[in-house]
């Protein structure tokens, strides 16, 4: 049997696990990684039957991975509760719900077709962070297993369970006209019906589940997907467009005017919300967000405190836990709501509450109330090709010419650098809050480019020439995914 093991050590990312399906991994693959991971959990939890919940999402072989991830677990001792067909934050709610020890979430997210992984946390609320990435890898490719009897329990109902607890607490009075797209992914079967419950007219767009993804893949910072939104909330005048991505984590957000609000703005707004009632609270946004934080001036009246750190799910729900903080904010589309307004993971469909909360909250359309805040000129988040063993060794090597950059007061449209902030790859700044942002993503072989300015959207440009022109001399990337 052993001999048709597949397992590609460069699937275990940052803070999850993603291959592409028979490629790079195969069921024999799948059964050992659940055998590692719950030799891992036994380890952290001191239980010999440590309980976790898995589930999976609407993909034609993931149910099939499931099944192998489970026989994994079950040999180690661990007993599995299996609550079906699932969305990521519906398998982290289960685990407060049902009390459980651990979680094991089936989705590739918002990857193309092929791509399969896992999800997987401990602590309640936190999702695996880089050491216990690197842990688990060491325990799977090496066969460090513990052997036990588990066994496997289905639990039924359990969507309901999850759609109610959002539903019961979040009643808003006005009636939001809201375009919910799920580009044929697994919130399809869970979004609207939510929104609906809560009091909002909805309008759905690609809610079918089909896993082929006819349309385009279900990714809120794909601009295809951003763009049908944008025409049918214009179509219909709409009071708002919600995009979730595959696994239901993530949200986009359109505004009535048909014009995408990036989710670092929509995070600053929510954050305004919530400060007036929460004073000296922490938010956290991660590397790829706005600038405007720093400086907000309602943020700064009520005492609130803004923390840039790492991009991904994994860093900014540790850092808003560890912290104390009272959400976090990523501009990809995750949002962390902590005590007392969430468990502290991401929820898509909980941020697009957070969204119709604003507008019920206030007397205003949301082009207005986007109005409120400083303009900025953003690029979206773009994704040069780069092979996963040479992406970090680039970005530490430009780092080091940005630092030169610097050092000889060299101008980028007649600015100097005046700050750089190493927390996850390179973002450097300028006098006038213009930046950019040069890392390497976590969960594919690729770079992550970001810019923005205040000033105006040609200086926006020039920041991702001078980049883009650093990365070509380099003759180590591709093309990218999209670019300005």
């Amino acid at each position: 049997m052993n001999q048709s093991l597949k397992i590609d050590p460069y699937g275990f990312r940052e803070y999850d696990a993603r291959w592409l399906y028979e490629k790079d991994i195969n069921a024999e693959g799948i059964k050992n990684l659940g055998k590692g991971l719950g030799t891992q959990i036994i380890k952290h939890t001191n239980k010999n039957n440590p309980k976790i919940i898995v589930g999976h999402d609407y993909r034609s072989y993931s149910e099939e991975i499931k099944t192998a991830l489970k026989e994994g677990l079950i040999s180690t001792g661990c007993f599995v509760e299996d609550i079906g067909l699932s969305l990521s934050p519906m398998v982290y709610f289960a685990q407060f719900n049902l009390n459980a020890d651990a979680v094991a979430m089936v989705t590739a997210s918002h990857n193309e077709n092929g791509w399969t992984g896992v999800k997987m946390g401990i602590k309640k609320g936190l999702t695996h962070a880089p050491e216990e990435m690197k842990e688990l890898k060491d325990i799977t490719l090496n066969k460090k297993f513990i052997n036990g009897k588990g066994q496997e329990k289905q639990i039924k109902n359990f969507q309901k369970i999850y759609k109610d607890d959002l539903i019961n607490k979040n009643k808003i009075d006005k009636k939001i006209k809201a375009v919910v797209a799920c580009g044929n992914g697994t919130a399809g079967i869970f979004a609207p019906e939510i929104l609906r419950g809560i009091g909002c007219e909805v309008i759905e767009l690609d809610c079918e589940l089909d896993w082929t993804f006819p349309k385009y893949n279900p990714n809120p910072e794909d601009l295809e997907m951003l763009h049908a939104i944008a025409k049918t909330v214009k179509e219909n005048d709409a009071d708002i467009g919600f995009g979730f991505d595959g696994d239901g984590d993530r949200v986009g957000v359109i505004d009535n005017n048909g014009n995408e609000i990036f989710s670092d703005k929509i995070g600053l707004l929510i954050a305004r919300n919530l400060s007036s009632s929460h004073k000296n609270s922490k938010f956290i946004v991660d590397v790829k967000s706005t600038g405007l934080y720093k400086n907000d001036k309602i943020l700064n009246q009520n005492q609130c405190e803004t923390i840039y750190w790492k991009t991904g799910h994994s860093h900014i729900k540790r850092k808003v836990h560890n912290e104390k903080a009272l959400a976090g904010f990523e501009k990809s589309g995750h949002f962390f709501f902590n005590h007392p307004l969430g468990y502290g993971y991401d929820d898509g469909i909980n941020s697009a509450i957070q969204v119709c909360h604003l507008l019920n909250d206030k007397n205003k359309k949301m082009s207005e109330i986007i109005d409120e805040l400083p303009k900025t000129f953003q690029s979206p988040t773009m994704a040069p090709y780069c092979k996963d063993e040479e992406k970090y060794i680039l970005v530490d090597n430009l780092l080091k010419e940005i630092r030169e950059t610097k050092d000889k007061k060299i101008k980028i449209d007649n600015q100097e650098i005046n700050e750089i902030l190493t927390v996850n790859g390179v973002r450097f700044s300028f006098k006038d809050g213009s930046w950019g942002l040069i890392r390497a993503s976590s969960n594919k072989p690729s770079l992550v480019v970001v810019t923005e300015s205040p000033t105006s959207n040609e200086r926006k440009i020039k920041i991702f020439k001078f980049i883009d022109e650093m990365l070509q001399r380099t003759k180590k990337i591709g093309p990218y995914d999209q670019k300005i």
